[in-house]
């Protein structure tokens, strides 16, 4: 396992052409292996435009199984360039049953491992519970050669327990695809303090878990969802290592140092002082 390694993001735009869309991605894979990176996260959803804005069947056409023709593709671009790769596809694992999938393949391009989306929004413009079957495939980190990936999914971003417990699992780095943006209808002030807290909420999972994260956005306008890009990659102590862009297609690199975690971990202890006999009430929905 590598324990300094070069990362590089993949943000880009989406349209209903899935070859031009794979070819922005092959463009920011080829990239970021020129540049160094051994670790190349994409985007979620990266292969169509996002097709949650509304409930319509016909887009479960848009599924494949896993391994199938992302996997494949993917497969090849990483044993071209020796990187590993987490990428993001909409699994058809049988008729009916549909997830939000990202799915890991090795830099010799051996699919190491996949994981379903565990936690599905449903709110206006982002209709997933119409599409995707809550993930069961639990927060388990996928082994590589460059280290133990704990990998989840946008709006598991927003959940503590999803990091915690990948963190708990030994994962060596947090990783979320993501597709997130405003609601063009509300006000500047308020797109501000929402992108505030997707940033913010993450350098927490970062800060008390010790690991460092990174996390990959799309940009452009999608049927109403303004995607805010802003791809980031942060350290274990929460410091922003990488940031990219609102509006901009770009490959993002950043350097990390993954025994820098240990040290992290030495000095701030969280998961020693853990009250685990305390936590029983975190099995209920709510405490009444």
């Amino acid at each position: 396992m590598m324990r300094n390694i070069r990362v590089a993001l993949v943000q880009h735009g989406c349209n209903p052409d899935r070859d031009a869309n794979l070819a922005r991605t092959r463009a920011g894979v080829a990239r970021a292996a020129a540049e160094g990176a051994r670790l190349v996260l994409l985007q979620e959803l990266h292969t169509s435009l996002y097709f949650c804005v509304q409930e319509d069947a016909a887009a479960f056409d848009l599924a494949e199984p896993i391994p199938g023709p992302t996997t494949e593709t993917l497969s090849a671009w990483a044993a071209e360039h020796g990187v590993v790769i987490v990428g993001s596809v909409f699994e058809r694992r049988a008729a009916g049953v549909y997830h939000n999938t990202a799915v890991v393949l090795d830099a010799d391009g051996r699919l190491a491992g996949r994981y379903r989306k565990a936690h599905i929004p449903d709110d206006p413009g982002y209709f997933e519970k119409f599409y995707f079957t809550p993930g069961d495939s639990g927060f388990a980190p996928i082994d590589t050669r460059v280290g133990r990936l704990g990998v989840l999914v946008c709006w598991d971003q927003w959940f503590p327990e999803a990091a915690r417990m990948m963190a708990l699992a030994g994962a060596d780095l947090l990783l979320y695809p993501t597709a997130i943006g405003f609601d063009p209808n509300d006000d500047t002030a308020e797109q501000q303090r929402q992108l505030d807290a997707w940033i913010t909420v993450q350098r927490g999972h970062a800060i008390a878990n010790g690991l460092p994260l990174l996390a990959c956005n799309r940009v452009g306008s999608e049927s109403g969802n303004v995607f805010w890009g802003n791809s980031f990659v942060c350290g274990p102590q929460g410091e922003m290592l990488a940031r990219a862009r609102a509006s901009v297609e770009e490959t993002l690199i950043a350097d990390l140092d993954l025994d820098r975690s240990e040290r992290v971990r030495r000095l701030w202890p969280f998961l020693r002082d853990r009250r685990v006999d305390e936590y029983a009430e975190l099995q209920k929905r709510f405490r009444d």
